[in-house]
């Protein structure tokens, strides 16, 4: 078991080990840090320095291997391509009191690591909780990004209507919740992530927590699984506090540290967005449906909409090429 840091200001954490992230398929890039809050955020920073700038957000429970494909592509083309994990996610330090955790925090982290590499001409690639946090820098300092890739995420403001599926979603983390008494004890988030990939089956997902029973996965099926265990290898349940914050961090269940006010005025500083704006959606998603893509979409003559029909939440990870072909080929239109 990794035994926990503390901070000067008494914050403890665990910090997973190197040798947890050591052969993930198709995640060859080396970390960077920097401090925050005397934590260690976690980032990758591949391509040339001289290109275009991606910054590519991920959210819960995931972290920047799930951006690992739009990555490759883009390096490729040219771009400098840079994807922090949240505290508490992937390669980047993890509090294990799950009261320190906000989305205020993570929005000054993802502030510090922007300033810090003085990032500009950003094209942001956002989704899931990467959407408040990334957007957030955008309506904060609107000149360091030149333009906006919208997947599969929201911005909290008060004609929002959360779908059943994101209030089911959190009441399975509540502590007496099917995820809350469960993770990780009896499912580990690799297996979690198996389920909306459509590597395993609902069914399946009742096997794994009452019986142990695993399914059995194709070598690649696997290697992506182990992709996403990798963060909390030997973590234990303090070891993911940072996921478990993010769902009982939405603002209709907890206003305060879902940043409930900060995301309606984001939401509505960024109104006034002129710049080019993609929304690339996944259309198999029932937490942010293909509905409220194209009606966010709709505040923006400039924007563009893609549907991926057969795309589910985790678009990243099954449509990862095409969305960096998409976003490649809209910038040879212009805007």
């Amino acid at each position: 078991m990794t035994q926990p840091l503390t901070t000067d200001a008494g914050v403890r954490f665990l910090r997973s080990p190197d040798a947890a992230f050591q052969g993930l398929a198709d995640y060859p890039f080396a970390p960077h840090h920097i401090n925050f809050e005397g934590l260690r955020l976690a980032y990758v920073d591949e391509g040339p320095r001289n290109g275009p700038v991606a910054l590519l957000m991920h959210g819960m429970p995931t972290w920047s291997y799930l951006n690992r494909k739009i990555i490759h592509r883009l390096v490729a083309a040219g771009w400098r391509c840079v994807a922090a994990d949240h505290i508490g996610f992937g390669r980047s330090d993890k509090v294990t009191d799950d009261g320190w955790y906000s989305i205020a925090r993570h929005v000054a982290a993802h502030r510090l690591l922007v300033e810090t590499l003085d990032l500009r001409d950003v094209t942001l690639f956002c989704q899931d909780w990467g959407g408040p946090i990334g957007l957030a820098q955008a309506a904060e300092q609107p000149e360091r990004f030149s333009r906006l890739v919208v997947m599969n995420t929201w911005l909290h403001h008060a004609d929002y209507a959360y779908t059943d599926a994101l209030k089911q979603w959190n009441a399975q983390w509540q502590a007496d919740g099917l995820f809350g008494m469960n993770v990780p004890e009896k499912l580990s988030l690799g297996w979690f992530m198996m389920l909306p990939l459509g590597h395993m089956k609902p069914a399946d997902l009742f096997g794994v927590i009452g019986t142990g029973t695993h399914p059995v996965l194709t070598p690649e099926q696997d290697a992506v699984r182990r992709g996403y265990d990798a963060p909390f290898e030997g973590l234990g349940r303090a070891g993911h506090a940072g996921p478990r914050r993010f769902p009982l961090s939405l603002p209709f269940d907890n206003p305060q540290g879902g940043a409930a006010e900060a995301q309606a005025h984001w939401f509505e500083a960024l109104l006034g967005w002129k710049k080019p704006i993609h929304f690339v959606w996944g259309g198999a998603d029932a937490v942010f449906t293909e509905a409220w893509g194209r009606a966010w979409a709709a505040h923006y003559p400039q924007a563009t909409f893609d549907l991926l029909p057969e795309a589910g939440h985790f678009l990243q990870e099954t449509h990862g090429e095409q969305i960096a072909e998409i976003v490649l080929e809209r910038m040879k239109a212009k805007p």
